[in-house]
């Protein structure tokens, strides 16, 4: 059974306002948890294969899932009104926030304010990569597979501090051409 999608364009451009306005230093907990808990509109592993591609796609890693949901349900009108949610409303906000805060920002009390925000966008982040551990479940690679992927791209940039695109084409590339064998494997399974 397919799960519910939005119910008009209108309705996806207000959830992706709504989530967007939620957010501080990175929205994808709380996209996480309203799309697959709340609303329903993915399971969890359409989340993390629809999340997988938004970060190696170049730009902010919730705005390429806004378009990549958008286009799921109402093809480009949903991708821009999906886009347009995620970027209007929040982008009026920073604006006021910035010409409001600009005699303040380098006082000892915001720039505490703003380390400490910090650190709960991190606990959230982490919480959220817990949480999506379920949604390797039905992976094709299978958990040892991923397991060892997560703990080589960790390793790779947090302790070996080797840049992104290096570790995409290092890891990630035969990353593919694996999970590509195994799910062509899986879809000869399925025939035979």
């Amino acid at each position: 059974m397919a799960a519910p999608g939005p119910a008009s364009v209108r309705a996806l451009f207000w959830a992706f306002t709504w989530l967007a306005l939620q957010g501080f230093g990175g929205v994808l907990a709380v996209v996480q948890r309203e799309l697959v808990e709340k609303k329903q509109w993915l399971t969890p592993e359409e989340f993390v294969d629809d999340w997988a591609v938004a970060q190696i796609m170049p730009g902010a890693n919730v705005v390429n899932l806004s378009l990549i949901v958008g286009d799921r349900y109402f093809g480009w009108r949903g991708a821009l009104a999906a886009l347009a949610g995620m970027l209007t409303l929040p982008l009026a906000v920073v604006l006021v926030l910035t010409i409001s805060l600009a005699g303040v920002a380098d006082l000892a009390l915001v720039q505490g304010a703003l380390r400490g925000m910090g650190a709960v966008s991190a606990g959230l982040i982490a919480g959220t990569g817990l949480k999506l551990i379920a949604g390797l479940r039905t992976n094709a690679m299978g958990r040892a597979v991923c397991a060892a992927l997560a703990v080589l791209t960790f390793v790779a940039i947090g302790v070996l501090r080797i840049p992104l695109l290096w570790v995409l084409l290092g890891l990630g590339a035969p990353a593919m051409a694996w999970a590509y064998t195994c799910l062509l494997a899986q879809h000869k399974g399925i025939r035979a």
